[in-house]
């Protein structure tokens, strides 16, 4: 028996990358998956390949910047299997500009899926666990780049530290109602963007392994590994925390240095 049997876990953001990551483990583990997302074309695959494995899954559109919209996914959840008890605020967007450059539209768009979706997403997921009556989990997803900021992204480090806020905030309140909260603060993972970015920029690899210790990204399923720990019984008794699965690089101060130098 998986980890996870009979449970109903949400993921928002969960077509492709790490939401997919997330949603593949948790199904392996016995859960039943609800992804929302906006990409709907990229939803009944993701479905259909859950399916393939023999996990019971469904999509729904979601735009995490609509309440309304927020709360059918999780009536959906609720409806189609029956309960609700995990949830993943994965839904993010980055966009790159400089502290001078940045533009008040794009500023507000990072809070109003970055910081707002993620708490309307919590927020009505909460609703439904305590209606439910079997408690639940909630994983928020933050970033390393909340405790080392990048000039190239202004908006994305500030709406990550405010996730990891939130998630303190959402574990006093909902400690009563045996609903966890914590958060995962990915270090660079290999999505298929990354791969990209690396790809066309050996620099930028090479810049990867000389700030982490581990010498390399993560993959998706590492991201998973921590998620499935948070979402099980495994990690019982821990809320309100951040973990930083960065591969070293928090406690890094200087680039590590090249491979084969002497001490």
């Amino acid at each position: 028996m998986g980890q996870l049997e009979g449970r109903v876990a949400v993921v928002t953001g969960g077509v492709q990358g790490i939401g997919e990551a997330y949603c593949r483990r948790f199904a392996e583990e016995g859960a039943s998956i609800v992804i929302g997302d906006i990409q709907d074309d990229k939803g009944p695959p993701a479905v259909a390949a859950l399916e393939a494995k023999g996990a019971e899954a469904a999509y729904t559109h979601c735009d995490v910047t609509r309440k309304d919209e927020i709360d059918a996914l999780m009536d959906f959840a609720v409806d189609r299997f029956g309960r609700l008890d995990i949830c993943v605020t994965n839904a993010a967007i980055v966009h790159e500009a400089k502290f001078f450059d940045l533009k008040v539209e794009d500023w507000d768009r990072v809070m109003r899926v970055n910081v707002k979706g993620a708490f309307l997403t919590a927020q009505s997921a909460a609703k439904r666990m305590i209606a439910c009556g079997n408690g639940g989990t909630i994983i928020n997803i933050s970033s390393t780049n909340a405790m080392m900021v990048n000039e190239q992204q202004v908006a994305y480090p500030i709406s990550k530290g405010a996730v990891v806020q939130m998630t303190k905030m959402m574990a006093i309140t909902l400690a009563d109602h045996g609903i966890r909260a914590n958060a995962i603060a990915p270090g660079p993972t290999r999505t298929a963007m990354l791969d990209e970015v690396m790809a066309n920029s050996p620099d930028f690899r090479a810049n990867i392994g000389l700030r982490t210790p581990l010498r390399r990204p993560a993959e998706p399923e590492e991201m998973a590994a921590v998620a499935l720990f948070l979402a099980s019984d495994e990690s019982r008794y821990m809320t309100g925390q951040t973990l930083w699965v960065d591969g070293g690089r928090a406690g890094l101060n200087y680039q590590m240095p090249e491979e084969g130098v002497s001490p």
